[in-house]
């Protein structure tokens, strides 16, 4: 939804500083990462720092792509490693979440934490598979930009609670909403 809405809009003003810097989208992809798995570490101890983390990851996540298409540089492979370490991004911040309620003793977060981390893989799952079948599938509520931002957001408010289960609830309408999707599409 929000990558529909803004697109490439920061790859215009950006481009000067991403012609000047000789990095490889694939080393920036990486270094977003660690810096990922650097939050999920940091939000089990500190919901704040962690956000914080959050939001920094999220800027590299969307300069590899900024680096790639003004540079050049796209490739499938590049495409392919993104998706697979976006995947396990998102896994490692649900897992620093199901920790840090865990030490809470929280058996409501920790189960809408990890609960909430099927729903966002089941949303890429759907995509890729759909694809996979000829299916574009680019609709519904919940994609990556919106589990980053609202993630951020709760660990920085405070609300992750409140955030978890709203997330829980839109990511697998989204789930549904592609399985709706692509039902309509093929039995066309």
């Amino acid at each position: 939804m929000l990558g529909n809405l803004f697109g490439h809009f920061l790859d215009k003003p950006l481009s000067s500083v991403a012609k000047k810097i000789p990095l490889a989208p694939n080393t920036i992809t990486i270094t977003g990462f660690i810096v990922t798995i650097i939050a999920a570490l940091i939000l089990a101890h500190n919901l704040f720092w962690g956000g914080i983390m959050i939001l920094i990851s999220g800027l590299f996540d969307m300069l590899d792509g900024i680096f790639a298409r003004v540079n050049n540089k796209s490739t499938l492979f590049g495409a392919f490693l993104d998706s697979v370490l976006d995947r396990y991004s998102d896994s490692f911040l649900f897992l620093g979440f199901a920790w840090h309620f865990f030490q809470m003793n929280s058996i409501t977060g920790v189960s809408l934490s990890l609960m909430t981390m099927v729903g966002a893989l089941l949303v890429s799952y759907t995509r890729a598979r759909a694809e996979g079948l000829g299916t574009d599938c680019k609709v519904g509520l919940m994609e990556r930009p919106e589990r980053i931002v609202l993630m951020a957001f709760g660990a920085l408010t405070g609300w992750i609670v409140h955030v978890l289960w709203l997330m829980l609830v839109l990511i697998h309408i989204t789930v549904f909403q592609r399985i709706y999707h692509v039902w309509k599409a093929m039995k066309q």
